[in-house]
């Protein structure tokens, strides 16, 4: 906002600056969106009508703690039953006050106010992907690879889910784990892969039956880190308040504003339904 005050505001110039005439375009050139993790990858979401008090309890079935034995003709039957684990979610606030004079929003040839507030929800929905990534880090596998991602650290990641029964469903990517996969053949020539997606569009949607997601490093990821994990099982996110928007005024500055918040969390559920691989 400090270059567009240096076009509207005098004061805000060096001498002779305005004698000179300045054209200003008549449309803000806009930050480009961010990669992110949609929503759709969480293995739960529970929306403000679900959550009635400040927090959320998430009951789990406990693997692999039920077994059954072999009886002898005349024994007693052994007892055993399923344990169990509670995980409680809670969310935490989040938010961001917007303030914007009036002398600037009666100069703009832009709706600052309304702007900033779109903005600003982008903002929320970055936070809530830092949260996902902070929450993957959580993983109870990790694979610590080499300079570059290779075809062997994709699928040792799938093995660690596979081996406690998770579905590898998901791969989410820094930028730098895109650019090495963008550099292995065998997801790149026709004759090994397919398909020329990768030469077409300069990505691959899919790799061994995983959705691949790119996530971008100004939104929470490591740009040497990738994420393997089951969307059914990983992680939920909880949301006590959507995203809110409330309008005042600040009559003794002779200000408008706006404050946006938001209650997010995002936990955890299952640390061997995700495997964390790292390069150098």
């Amino acid at each position: 906002m400090n270059y567009i005050k240096e076009f509207l505001m005098t004061g805000a110039g060096t001498e002779g600056q305005l004698l000179i005439p300045r054209q200003i375009h008549d449309t803000i050139i806009a930050e480009v969106d961010k990669a992110l993790i949609p929503r759709s990858e969480a293995a739960l979401y529970v929306p403000p009508a679900s959550i009635p008090g400040s927090s959320y309890d998430i009951d789990l079935e406990t693997p692999n703690t039920f077994t059954v034995r072999v009886v002898a003709e005349g024994a007693e039957v052994g007892i055993d039953m399923q344990d169990f684990t509670s995980t409680n979610a809670k969310p935490k606030k989040y938010g961001v006050a917007l303030r914007i004079t009036r002398e600037m929003m009666e100069d703009s040839k832009f709706e600052l106010l309304q702007r900033q507030v779109v903005k600003a929800g982008k903002k929320m929905a970055e936070n809530e992907n830092s949260l996902v990534i902070t929450a993957l880090d959580g993983a109870a596998n990790t694979i610590t690879g080499g300079a570059s991602i290779t075809i062997a650290n994709v699928t040792r990641g799938m093995q660690y889910l596979e081996d406690s029964d998770y579905n590898p469903t998901t791969y989410v990517v820094g930028m730098e784990v895109l650019n090495d996969l963008r550099n292995i053949d065998t997801f790149v020539e026709y004759n090994k892969i397919g398909n020329r997606e990768m030469l077409e569009k300069g990505f691959l949607g899919i790799i061994y039956g995983m959705l691949v997601i790119k996530a971008s490093t100004n939104a929470g990821m490591t740009s040497t880190s990738s994420y393997v994990f089951d969307k059914g099982e990983a992680y939920c996110v909880t949301e006590k308040r959507a995203i809110t928007v409330e309008n005042f005024d600040l009559p003794a500055y002779d200000m408008s504003a706006a404050t946006v918040t938001q209650r997010l969390g995002v936990t955890l559920m299952r640390s061997s339904a995700v495997c964390k691989i790292t390069t150098t």
